[in-house]
């Protein structure tokens, strides 16, 4: 682990997500966490501190080999049991059908396996289970996504493989969910290239056929 990511883009990445304007959205999406909750991506670990109060435990996924200064602070503060697995979503040890809620802000704009990555989380997620998200991305304005295209390759090397121009609604019904509910805005008092947001729950498609097995 190099100086920038062990000490740079966590802050970064702290500075970035865990700003006042973002705090209701993230209260609004996770309101309905329940069950056995996998966090994809736990970053920071802004999150912790948003989930109801009934929620006491959460796995989550983090490729990150050492979890920042940030979110140590963060799991003692709130006194949230949190069980951390270093890898990859794309590498999901869990079983199939083991989660009732899945979760994911401002997370799948930086998984490069993405197509793969939300195999697996289907995969892991319970059929009734509820893939819940907060993710910014390709705008519908023309002008704007011409600027997102062009500027994604320096956001991928400045912020951690960071896309600008994927839209999660489209990726995740491709991956074989349904979108249950979407609410899509520009975020206010942000660039339309990063402030382009979708809240949103999705369920498994069961017109897709069933999730593929877990890898040996």
């Amino acid at each position: 682990m190099g100086f920038y990511s062990r000490f740079v883009f966590p802050w970064v990445l702290e500075k970035g997500t865990a700003v006042k304007a973002l705090r209701e959205p993230r209260r609004r999406v996770l309101a309905s966490a329940r069950g056995r909750i996998l966090e994809i991506g736990f970053g920071t670990g802004v999150n912790l501190e948003h989930y109801p109060a009934h929620v006491e435990i959460i796995t989550v996924v983090e490729p990150a080999l050492e979890l920042s200064k940030y979110a140590r602070r963060r799991i003692e503060s709130t006194g949230r049991k949190v069980e951390v697995h270093v890898l990859g979503a794309e590498e999901l040890p869990f079983d199939n059908e083991s989660f009732d809620t899945v979760v994911s802000t401002l997370t799948l704009c930086s998984i490069a396996p993405i197509e793969l990555a939300l195999r697996q989380i289907r995969r892991v997620m319970k059929r009734d289970g509820r893939f819940l998200y907060l993710e910014h991305g390709l705008h519908p304005n023309p002008s704007v996504a011409r600027w997102q295209n062009r500027l994604d390759p320096l956001q991928q090397r400045l912020c951690g493989g960071c896309h600008l121009n994927r839209s999660a609604n489209e990726l995740l019904k491709g991956a074989g969910f349904r979108i249950a509910a979407v609410n899509e805005y520009q975020m206010p008092g942000m660039p339309g290239i990063f402030g382009w947001m979708a809240e949103g729950v999705a369920a498994i498609d069961e017109t897709q056929g069933a999730p593929a097995a877990k890898s040996p």
